[in-house]
């Protein structure tokens, strides 16, 4: 059985397949009646508008989890704001902060949470903690002054660290090179490219202390690291003074033997939510532009 495709009209018809009889051979022809371009016409209007509803379909799709995300962050915060939090002041928060309040003078108490936000990195250490207690203590003016003063101490000296063990460190990139390729996009191109390497890997997920004594390796210069770091490091401030806020807060509602009203739980929900979504959605931005930026420097390499 042969068959021949047969578009002779010019009419614009709709394609038609229509079975023909054969020559005396005893063959049969398949006729497709209609022109060339109202098939592909019709093909191309097909899948744009599969491609149209895919697109509406995930759309819709990314809003409805967007939607589930927050409402489960909400439900989740809610809980903790009215059933574990007075549970975890009562017995662990509300002893230390009156034990600081006895112990330390506010001068002591800041020259301690800077040389801790200063010393700690250098130490492997977290610093976190110090900066929510900042935060209880002299609320996001101060507070964010006297982190971001130990914050740059507190990168500087790894930094400078760093030389006396710079073939080690690098000797440790090469065993993981898909981290490394990572850093070292920090010592690639001019100031500018420095700087805005450095601002998206602290930005993003990286360890924060690992990158410290990891970036001298990447012979990044010290002005773009600097500054670069010092932008990086705003969001997870303002979370970290924003969290010790909220736990004096929760500390005052439950020392004073009362609980939060539904305005204050509204908002602090609110509040919560808004920080963990902004923190988030930077820190997507971020790893996106690195992910970006790490595949144009291969194609350049190759």
């Amino acid at each position: 059985m042969t068959c021949v495709l047969n578009d002779e009209d010019e009419g614009g018809e709709v394609p038609v397949l229509k079975l023909r009889d054969g020559d005396s051979n005893g063959d049969y022809y398949v006729e497709l009646k209609g022109s060339e371009e109202g098939f592909r016409g019709g093909a191309q209007c097909s899948s744009s508008g599969v491609m149209i509803n895919s697109r509406w379909w995930w759309c819709l799709w990314w809003w409805a989890k967007l939607v589930l995300v927050f409402t489960f962050l909400g439900v989740l915060a809610a809980v903790f704001l009215i059933w574990v939090a007075p549970f975890v002041m009562d017995k662990e928060i509300i002893p230390i902060i009156n034990w600081e309040t006895a112990t330390f003078s506010t001068p002591v108490l800041a020259l301690l949470l800077f040389a801790s936000v200063a010393f700690f990195p250098a130490l492997l250490l977290p610093s976190t903690p110090a900066m929510w207690v900042a935060g209880m203590t002299f609320g996001y003016g101060i507070g964010f002054l006297l982190i971001i003063g130990g914050v740059t101490i507190g990168i500087s000296l790894p930094y400078f660290i760093g030389f006396l063990f710079h073939h080690k460190i690098q000797d440790l990139l090469k065993r993981y090179p898909n981290k490394a390729s990572i850093i070292r996009l920090a010592g690639e191109g001019d100031w500018f490219n420095q700087f805005r390497a450095v601002t998206l890997i602290r930005i993003s997920p990286f360890p924060y202390i690992i990158y410290n004594y990891c970036a001298v390796a990447t012979n990044v210069k010290y002005s773009p690291y600097l500054l670069g770091s010092l932008v990086g490091v705003v969001p997870e401030i303002f979370l970290a003074i924003y969290t010790g806020i909220l736990i004096q807060t929760l500390a005052d509602a439950s020392h004073d033997q009362h609980s939060l009203s539904a305005a204050q739980i509204i908002c602090n929900v609110f509040g919560f939510c808004l920080t963990v979504a902004t923190t988030v959605i930077v820190t997507v931005y971020a790893k996106g532009r690195l992910k970006e930026l790490q595949e144009k420097e291969e194609l350049l390499l190759l």
